[in-house]
């Protein structure tokens, strides 16, 4: 497996279908050989079942579902241990971020030969206090 892509779903439905087809053909300009890991964090809305849906079409995608939401942390970490790409790539599916980036992270990668991650942030981001004040530390960890 060459790529894995890794992304939780927590009141995703709205998002899933778009996210897949984006994100699908950005990966198939890369490779044909990936996966998508969707980790369902438990969500109460048809994440779910949207997921199950694009597993039924596309056997690259795996559903890992949680019954009851246990956080974004612990359902990323979770995608990343069944991960098998030699590559991975995290995004969120909720569109906040564009799918096609995985272009510019893959060119970015292999730029030079003694690169390892690559990593981006958003300049503007949604949510409250508590989520940026938590990325901020995750970042500063990842950082060290």
């Amino acid at each position: 497996m060459k790529l894995s892509i890794v992304t939780t779903l927590y009141y995703s439905e709205p998002y899933i279908a778009e996210f897949y087809e984006r994100i699908s053909t950005a990966a198939q300009r890369i490779t044909d050989d990936y996966e998508l890991i969707l980790v369902n964090d438990g969500s109460p809305d048809e994440s779910l079942s949207a997921a199950l849906a694009l597993y039924e079409k596309d056997k690259r995608v795996i559903v890992i579902d949680f019954a009851k939401n246990f956080g974004h942390h612990k359902a990323i970490m979770t995608g990343l241990s069944y991960a098998q790409g030699d590559y991975v790539f995290l995004i969120d599916s909720d569109l906040e971020e564009q799918p096609e980036n995985l272009d510019l992270f893959w060119n970015e990668l292999h730029a030079a030969p003694n690169i390892d991650v690559v990593y981006g942030t958003q300049y503007k981001r949604k949510g409250g206090w508590f989520e940026k004040i938590t990325g901020n530390i995750f970042y500063k960890l990842f950082n060290i």
